[in-house]
Order: structure tokens, then sequence, then C-alpha cells
């Protein structure tokens, strides 16, 4: 066999329970040990496919090193043949068709998603680190109790400043009268009552910052898709589905560059929701 042909698994193991949940996890060391189990492939089959070195490879199925890079998640999925509800359930879009002569896209020349957390946890130091310096600050979420909402939510200690320096904050939350909030609130089995109140308890706690930062709060009425964190130049994204939280999703941080679509298209998307809602606080 070549060692530039990708590794190939049966059908089969791309379909059982544990190897989608590594790929829904994002945990390729343990996508290579399946490839290693189901495929009979060495670890240096593997580093060739996937344009690494064997010690890297032996890192990653060890633990020692993670991956993080959107391209490098790219290379893994094209040098494993990965079908494309394999590819889906780590994030990617349907393959490429690289290996057999297809057109491969480059990432190179837009290295805008710069780092992919699992979830939000995975992401929150520094979310923080990054929120604590902003000058603006723009948040998208549902209720966003767990964002900025409470005492101990993400980004509430990072709105209040030194004497003189106020960040300008824009919080969008779903309209607690809208019919898609009671949609929202079916997805994640509770009560459009108890999800209303939670953005009523975030547009509260919200208003207590007035005077301590420039804050602007707005309801929208569309069906949630998008979770954002602003900081400055920088998004933080995941989504909202029907099987989980935005919280529970993913996170991409995103950066502005010179001709990236992603972090131009986001903003856009604030902008016009926030000219569109209803300002509360």
């Amino acid at each position: 066999m070549s060692a530039l042909v990708p590794v190939e698994l049966p059908e089969w193991a791309w379909q059982r329970a544990e190897v989608r949940q590594a790929l829904r996890a994002r945990d390729v060391g343990a996508v290579f040990r399946y490839v290693q189990q189901y495929g009979g492939t060495s670890q240096s089959r593997i580093a060739t496919a996937t344009g690494m070195t064997q010690a890297r490879v032996n890192e990653i199925i060890n633990g020692r090193r993670e991956v993080i890079r959107l391209d490098v998640y790219e290379r893994v999925a094209d040098g494993l043949a990965m079908p494309d509800d394999a590819r889906h359930l780590l994030g990617l879009a349907a393959g490429r068709d690289t290996w057999n002569g297809g057109p491969a896209f480059d990432l190179a020349p837009f290295p805008e998603v710069i780092r992919v957390y699992s979830a939000q946890a995975a992401a929150a130091e520094e979310i923080r680190s990054q929120a604590a310096t902003a000058k603006e600050l723009d948040v998208l979420a549902v209720r966003g109790l767990g964002l900025i909402g409470l005492n101990d939510s993400l980004l509430r200690s990072s709105l209040v400043r030194e004497a003189g320096e106020r960040v300008r904050v824009r919080v969008l939350l779903l309209d607690p009268e809208s019919p898609a909030l009671a949609l929202r609130a079916a997805e994640i089995g509770e009560s459009a009552e108890s999800l209303a109140g939670g953005v009523h308890l975030t547009e509260a706690r919200l208003r207590e910052l007035s005077a301590s930062c420039d804050m602007h709060v707005y309801r929208y009425r569309l069906l949630p898709t998008w979770r954002l964190v602003r900081v400055d130049s920088i998004v933080f994204v995941s989504a909202f589905d029907a099987g989980w939280e935005g919280h529970e999703s993913a996170t991409y941080k995103v950066v502005e560059t010179p001709h990236g679509p992603l972090y131009r298209g986001f903003r856009r998307m604030f902008e016009a929701m926030a000219g569109e809602g209803v300002r509360t606080v």
C-alpha cells in the first residue's frame, strides 16, 4: 500500500457508538486508538496519512498533546478518509475529495478560526482574560444567565472597571413573549414560563450595572442559532441546536482578518439584530 493513500476503516467502524462519541468530543487521541484497533493501523501509518510525525501521533494518542486547530482536524479527517457523517460529528464540512485529485481548500490564507474548544467550559479562562480588558463586549444569548446574568457568570466580573473606565456592553436576549422562546423551551425540555423568567432575571441584573458600564440590552424574536461573545476584535462562537444548550456546543475562537468572512459576518448579523431589536435596558 502506498504511503500516500489515506487510511481506510471499514464502514461499520465509523458507526460504532464509541467512535462516534470520540468524534463528537473531538478527541483525536481516542479516534487514533480506534483506527489502530479496528483498522490494524500503525502509528507511523497514521502519521503519514495525516501529515504528522510518528512522535506527534504518539503524543496525541497518549494524551500529552491535543488537537485544537481546524486545519489539523481537516488533515486528520482527510487522512483517515472519514465519511461525511463522521466529518459532521467532528464539526467539519463534507469531504473535499483531496486524495482523488479533487479541489482542496487551503485554510492558510484565511486563519480566522484560530482555536477550537470542546465546549464553553474549556474556553472560559481565555474568554474571561480577554473580556477583562476589552473596550467593547457584545453578547448574543437566549437568557444569558450563565454568560452575564448572575454573580458567578462568565462575564459578570469583567463589566465593572476602575473609576473612569467604562466598557460598552450590548446584550441580545430572546424575547420572552416571542413564539421562538416557546419553541426553544420545548427543544430543551423546559417550560416557556421558566425560560422567560430567566430572560427577565438577566435583564434585571444587567439593569443594576447600568451605572458601572455603558449597558444596552435588546430583545430579538428569531429562533436561536448562534451564541456569540465578542470581545473587541475576537468572537467566541458556538451554536444552539435541538439536542444541546449553547454552552455545550464546541466553541470557535474567530479573529478579525483583512478578508475573512466569518468575523465580519457574525458582527454584521449582530448589528442587524440589535438594530431590529427592542431595547429594554
